[in-house]
C-alpha cells in the first residue's frame, strides 16, 4: 500500500543541507522513477553512520501513526527495532542489557550542554550550539533532577551474541530508548566497540589482550586501531583504516 522499504548504505544522512546528498534529497527521484502520485515521507531511518533498513510512506497519515506506534513501543518497553552489528571483542556475557545515562557535552571544557530538545530518531542531533563541538558521553548514575530537566537521558539497550570468531562478534542489539550514537557508546561500555566506530573506540584500551575502559580525558576519539591480523583479513592497510564504515545495520523494524 503506503509503505515502501529500502536499505541504506553507511554514511547518507536522512537530511542534510541544500545541494547535499541526502535521503531526503533523494526522494524525488524515487518518486518518479516508481511512478507515484504522492510525494514520499520518512517513517523511520538509521543514523548517518548505519546501514539498513529505511521506511518510506506515501501518505502523511501513515507516517504519523507508525511514529507515534514506534515511541508508544519504547514507551511500553518493547523492542520495535532490531539491528546487528560486528564488534572487536567478544562480551563476557552470552546476552544480556546495557543501562545507562547519556547526555551531550562540549568537547575541550567538558562543559554539559543543556536544552536541547531531539526527535525519537536514532540518528537526530541537537540544534546548534554557537558552532561549538558536542559529543555523546555516559553518565553512569545519573540523579533525578538531571533526568527531569532533560540533561541526562536514561537508556538501554538489549545485546545478543549470535556467533563469535577470530576476536570478533557478530551481536544482536535492540535499543530500548532512541539517543544519538546511544549502540555506539553501549558497545563501547560493553568493552566491545563497533568495527569501523572511530568517534569511541578509543576508549577502550587494552594491557596484555585484557580491555578496560579509559577515561573520556585521556582518549580523545580517534581513527580506530586494529590489530595487524584483523586489518590482514579485513584487506585492509592502516592507511585505509579511516574509510572503514561503522558495521551497525539496522535489520528488522515491527509494525503494527
Amino acid at each position: 500500500g503506503a509503505l515502501l522499504a529500502l536499505s541504506k548504505p553507511p554514511g547518507l544522512p536522512v537530511l542534510g543541507r541544500p545541494g547535499d546528498l541526502s535521503l531526503d534529497a533523494l526522494l524525488p527521484a524515487l518518486r518518479r522513477r516508481l511512478g507515484l502520485a504522492a510525494e514520499l515521507h520518512v517513517v523511520k531511518a538509521p543514523a548517518r553512520e548505519y546501514s539498513g533498513l529505511v521506511l518510506l510512506s506515501s501518505c502523511y497519515h501513515t507516517t504519523k501513526k507508525l511514529q507515534q506506534f514506534f515511541t508508544n513501543a519504547r514507551c511500553r518497553g518493547q523492542y520495535p527495532a532490531t539491528y546487528r552489528a560486528i564488534t572487536v571483542g567478544v562480551p563476557a556475557e552470552v546476552e544480556g542489557e546495557i543501562s545507562t545515562g547519556l547526555c551531550w557535552q562540549q568537547q575541550g571544557d567538558r562543559a554539559m550542554v543543556r536544552g536541547f530538545q531531539w526527535a525519537g530518531g536514532m540518528g537526530d542531533t541537537p540544534g546548534s550550539a554557537e558552532g561549538c563541538a558536542l559529543q555523546v558521553v555516559p553518565v553512569p548514575a545519573p540523579g533525578r533532577r538531571s533526568l527531569a530537566r532533560k540533561d541526562v537521558k536514561s537508556t538501554l539497550t538489549r545485546y545478543r551474541v549470535l556467533s563469535a570468531v577470530g576476536g570478533c562478534a557478530l551481536l544482536q542489539l535492540q535499543p530500548r530508548t532512541a539517543f544519538p550514537e546511544q549502540l555506539q557508546v553501549h558497545l563501547t561500555l560493553l568493552l566491545c566497540p563497533a568495527l569501523g566506530d572511530h568517534e569511541h573506540s578509543s576508549r577502550v584500551g587494552r594491557v596484555l589482550g585484557v580491555p578496560f575502559l579509559l577515561s573520556l580525558d585521556s582518549a580523545p576519539s580517534r581513527t580506530q586501531v586494529l590489530d595487524e591480523e584483523l586489518l590482514s583479513r579485513l584487506g585492509l592497510s592502516p592507511r585505509q583504516l579511516h574509510h572503514l564504515p561503522l558495521h551497525i545495520h539496522l535489520q528488522e523494524l515491527v509494525l503494527p
